[in-house]
Parts: C-alpha cells; sequence; structure tokens
C-alpha cells in the first residue's frame, strides 16, 4: 500500500515534466510567428505574438506552483529533487524565450510598415532564427532523454548563432548611411540580440541536463572556470 502514493508522485512528476517541454513547443510557435513578423513586416500578426505570450506565462505559472507543491508535501530526496530543481530552471529559461519572441514582434511598429529592408541582414536573421528553432527542439530532447552529449552539442549551434550576431552587427555599422536606414538596422540589431538570447536559454536548459544526471552544476562555456564544474550547493548527494 505505502507504494501506492509514491507511484502517484512519480506519474506527477513526470507530467509537470511534460508540461515544462511542452512549453518548448509554445515557444518554437511563437518564434515561428515573430520571425514571419519581422521578414514581412506584419503588424497584426505582431499582436497575435504578443498576446499569445499569455499562455507561455500560464504555463509557466501552472508549472512552477505545481512543482512548489510537490515539493511541500512529497518532500523529494536524491533525483528527484535534482528534476525538480532542473524544470524550474526550464520553466524559467520557456518563459524567457517567450519575452524574446515578443521583444522581436514589438519592435516592427517601430521599424515602420515599408521601412528599408537589406536582403544581407535578413538572411542572417532568418539562419539565426532556424539555429535558435534547432537548439529549441534539441534542447527538448535532450532534457527528455537525459542525453549529455546532445545537450552539450547545444554550444556548437550556439557558437554559429554568435558569429552570425555580430555579422548583423558589422553589417548594421557598415551600411546605415541615412536616418530611416540606420533606424531599420538598429532594430534588427535588437532582433539578432533577442535571437542570440534565444540560443543562450537553450544551452541553459542543456546544462540542466547534465546537472540532472551528473548532480553537479556545470557551465558549458565558462572562462573563469577552465573545468566548467560547479560543485552543487549541498554537494553531489543532491
Amino acid at each position: 500500500m505505502p507504494s501506492e502514493p509514491r507511484s502517484e508522485y512519480q506519474q506527477q512528476l513526470r507530467e509537470l515534466e511534460e508540461l515544462a517541454l511542452g512549453g518548448l513547443e509554445l515557444v518554437c510557435l511563437a518564434l515561428d510567428r515573430a520571425l514571419e513578423v519581422v521578414q514581412h513586416q506584419d503588424v497584426e500578426l505582431a499582436s497575435m505574438v504578443i498576446a499569445d505570450d499569455d499562455r507561455i506565462d500560464g504555463r509557466y505559472l501552472e508549472v512552477h506552483q505545481a512543482l512548489l507543491s510537490l515539493m511541500a508535501t512529497q518532500a523529494p530526496v536524491a533525483t528527484d529533487l535534482r528534476v525538480i530543481a532542473a524544470i524550474l530552471h526550464v520553466m524559467k529559461c520557456v518563459e524567457r524565450m517567450g519575452d524574446q519572441c515578443v521583444n522581436m514582434a514589438k519592435l516592427v511598429p517601430i521599424a515602420g510598415h515599408e521601412p528599408p529592408t537589406d536582403p544581407d541582414v535578413l538572411e542572417r536573421i532568418a539562419e539565426m532564427g532556424a539555429c535558435a528553432r534547432s537548439q529549441v527542439q534539441q534542447s527538448k530532447s535532450a532534457f527528455a532523454s537525459r542525453n549529455v552529449a546532445l545537450a552539450e552539442d547545444l554550444v556548437r549551434q550556439d557558437e554559429r548563432i554568435n558569429r552570425l550576431n555580430r555579422e548583423v552587427f558589422q553589417l548594421a555599422l557598415d551600411r546605415g548611411d541615412d536616418a530611416d536606414r540606420r533606424e531599420w538596422l538598429m532594430t534588427m540589431m535588437l532582433v539578432a540580440r533577442a535571437l542570440e538570447r534565444i540560443g543562450d536559454n537553450a544551452v541553459d536548459i542543456g546544462e540542466q541536463v547534465a546537472f540532472v544526471v551528473t548532480g553537479l552544476f556545470r557551465e558549458f562555456t565558462d572562462a573563469s572556470h577552465p573545468d566548467g564544474v560547479f560543485p552543487s550547493p549541498s554537494g553531489p548527494g543532491i
């Protein structure tokens, strides 16, 4: 008999993890729409992206509150506690990625309905968007499968996004030869920055995969810690 409540608790935890990872699908939808907004200056679609962020925020609150309740009633330890902490971090990343999509959508009215454009900049923005979407999907797969190697591979994709971000910045510096063009290029720099942050959040989720599997906080890239390993505040047994 005592095993039945524990079995129910494990099922609740699995369902909450699925809800959290489903939040990454909501991010992909928001990202797809935000990229279309940028490419086509679609003000109506921009309003949809902004309004739909309530779904992501709602998912964040739902999972966050349910996990806190689970911790209060079940007192999880060891691996389960790591999973709960990691899911909470995933949801924080999901909420932040949703906010970045909103930021992209809000830039369209600033740029205007028929702004000057630059095919080279838009091409890089589209490539960054595809990379960011791939990272979000890969972070979801890595977490669901507890695949540390797949999680670590997110850094490779993130380096590509960072390179494209620098290229957008350089193009903006080189081609802003009049006021309207400069304004549009500045908004594209902000779009690129939002995409770069989405990539960073995907890497953060990947780092949580390593934490769940090993019990150690480990940043995949950090110059101040060459080995990348951060001991858990409670030691390796958490």
